[in-house]
This record gives structure tokens, C-alpha cells and sequence, in this order.
């Protein structure tokens, strides 16, 4: 939740900077990182998040230092697959979790930050193939690319419903990545609060059993 936090804070400002294109990856490498320790759990799980963990930073580092000796697509797809399998990790945590605790709230709102964040490189590797896929209103001066922050910027607006339409989905491809980003969201912020609810509910039962048995004792007497 720290290094989603400071990635939000620090990226609207490393944009611009002359070593900006280190600091990017360096801030979601740091986010996933944390991603692997805080799901490492058994052997094959640490084993999966690794093997999707290493083509999506070693590609991403390879496209800045040493352009075309990977393959664009690799790292986009994998950090897609990594995300996508650290935010179905939190779920299964939160689904299985016996109360309402930090751990549990943390958790919910980690799985929402990062589901924003597996739309993003989808949308950069959609734009790189299809030249034309989203267009950009006028307003926005200089020339304008679906990478780096504006995909970011993106593909929150989109998880959020919010769409100001300064950004279009113009292709059938990147329609299609905007309504399922939509729905994932609603999905996952439904189960989230419905299974908050119940787990809270139940483990405030016996408190509120105990509170009713002793109102009553209080009433005979």
C-alpha cells in the first residue's frame, strides 16, 4: 500500500524530468516488488509471481537500455499476467479472511490501486500495434502518445467511470479493454463491500448476542 501510495504522489512529477524515463519503471518496479512480498506465500505461489516478475521488469529495462532485444509485447503481457495474478491473490486473501482488520482493509484497497494498473500497459501495447486506437481531444497541446502517464491517467478515469473525453477508444480493441476495465471495477468493488459486510456483520454477532442476553438480565431485574 506504501510504494502504491508514493507511486501516486511521485509519478505526476518525474514525468518531465530528464532522468523521468529511469524513475517510471523504477517506481512500478518498486510497487511490484512489494507486490511479491506481500503474496509470496507457498512455494508455487512465490514461484508464479517470479516467473511473471522477471520478463515484465527485465523487458521493460531491456526496451529503455537495449531497444529491440525484446520483444515489445513481453513485457506488457507479462506485467498484464503479473497483476492480474497478484489482484486475484488479494481477493482470494480478502474472500478468506475470518474479521475486519488493517491487513484486510489495506488489502481491498492494494487490489482496486492495482487492478488500474494491469489496464495500463494494455492500453501502451494496444496503442504501439494500432497506431490511431484512442484519440485525443485538442485541448491537449503538443503531441500526445497513450504511454506513460496519460496511460496511467487513462486507465484510472476509466476503473473510476469518471471519462472526461479528453481521451477516446477509437479501435474495437480498445473499446473492448475500456468495458472490461469497467466492469472489473464494478465486480470487484461489489464483491469487496459485500464481502466486508458479511465478514463484519458475522464477527460482530457474538458482541451483539451478549449485549441483547445482558439488556434482557438487566430488564428481569
Amino acid at each position: 500500500m506504501g510504494a502504491l501510495v508514493l507511486l501516486f504522489v511521485v509519478l505526476p512529477f518525474v514525468e518531465d524530468l530528464p532522468t523521468g524515463e529511469i524513475l517510471k519503471p523504477s517506481l512500478i518496479a518498486l510497487v511490484m516488488v512489494f507486490a511479491v512480498l506481500a503474496v509470496r506465500g507457498t512455494r508455487w505461489t512465490l514461484a508464479t509471481v517470479l516467473a511473471l516478475l522477471i520478463p515484465a521488469l527485465g523487458g521493460k529495462w531491456a526496451s529503455h537500455f537495449a531497444p529491440g532485444l525484446v520483444p515489445a509485447p513481453v513485457s506488457p503481457v507479462a506485467t498484464m499476467l503479473f497483476f492480474a495474478f497478484v489482484v486475484a491473490l488479494i481477493l482470494r486473501f480478502i474472500l478468506r479472511a475470518p474479521r475486519v482488520d488493517a491487513n484486510v482493509l489495506c488489502a481491498g484497497l492494494s487490489g482496486y490501486l492495482m487492478l488500474g494498473l494491469l489496464w495500463v500497459p494494455a492500453y501502451t501495447l494496444t496503442a504501439h500495434l494500432t497506431p490511431g486506437a484512442f484519440a485525443f481531444s485538442t485541448g491537449h497541446q503538443g503531441a500526445v502518445s497513450m504511454e506513460g502517464l496519460t496511460a496511467f491517467y487513462f486507465s484510472f478515469i476509466t476503473l473510476c467511470t469518471v471519462g472526461y473525453g479528453d481521451v477516446t477508444p477509437v479501435s474495437n480493441v480498445a473499446r473492448m479493454l475500456v468495458v472490461t476495465e469497467v466492469i472489473a471495477g464494478l465486480f470487484y468493488i461489489t464483491v469487496l463491500i459485500s464481502r466486508l459486510v458479511a465478514v463484519y456483520s458475522t464477527q460482530n454477532l457474538p458482541g451483539q448476542a451478549e449485549a441483547s442476553a445482558a439488556s434482557m438480565d438487566s430488564q428481569s431485574t
